[in-house]
């Protein structure tokens, strides 16, 4: 049986990677797995071609473009290029994967758009921009005026959420981790 598609979207701070972790570790029975995306950035770390992403050069990224071959894609810097394939996917899919995908708001409607009822897409909202500001300066990761950015950002990204399936309000996380859950479970088993 082939697997469905998954999509979760936020602005950062919302708590959503935190929540597909969750997803992913404690509910191995959902057979959750990753869509790899690609990017033309050099890896870090461990990181594996094909496991963590797939490492393209920014001409072969963009030669992909001209193929039509991604589903979403974003230039988040010049030539540093971040995208999901659409061969990769249904790869995934074809294995019985339900495919999670972790992107921004405007690849979450795209994905949305191009899989249609064959996909399932999440918008994790925080309870407000004081308690994101709150959350971003919690982390300790970032300048003021990167978290100034973030939170412009933030107020672009929630203009999104009527576009998605269902929206979670992530002011109790264990709250919106079991509503996540039960939306995802129901999906599944549709």
């Amino acid at each position: 049986m082939n697997g469905k598609l998954i999509i979760f979207s936020a602005p950062s701070g919302a708590g959503k990677s935190t929540i597909v972790q969750w997803l992913m570790k404690e509910h191995p029975e959902l057979q959750l797995a990753f869509s790899i995306s690609c990017t033309t950035r050099a890896p870090r770390g461990t990181e594996q071609h094909g496991v963590e992403y797939i490492f393209l050069s920014p001409n072969e990224f963009k030669d992909k473009i001209k193929a039509d071959e991604f589903l979403e894609y974003e230039e988040v810097y010049e030539d540093r290029f971040y995208g999901t394939l659409k061969s990769q996917v249904e790869t995934q899919v074809a294995k019985g994967q339900n495919v999670i995908f972790d992107v921004d708001v405007k690849g979450g409607c795209n994905v949305k758009n191009f899989y249609g009822e064959k996909a399932l897409s999440l918008f994790i909202q925080p309870p407000s921009i004081a308690e994101l500001r709150k959350r971003l300066e919690g982390r300790q990761t970032d300048t003021a005026e990167a978290i100034e950015n973030r939170i412009a950002k933030a107020e672009y990204e929630l203009t999104f959420a009527p576009k998605f399936d269902h929206i979670i309000v992530n002011d109790d996380l264990e709250k919106a981790k079991a509503e996540a859950y039960e939306v995802i479970r129901n999906f599944i088993e549709k």
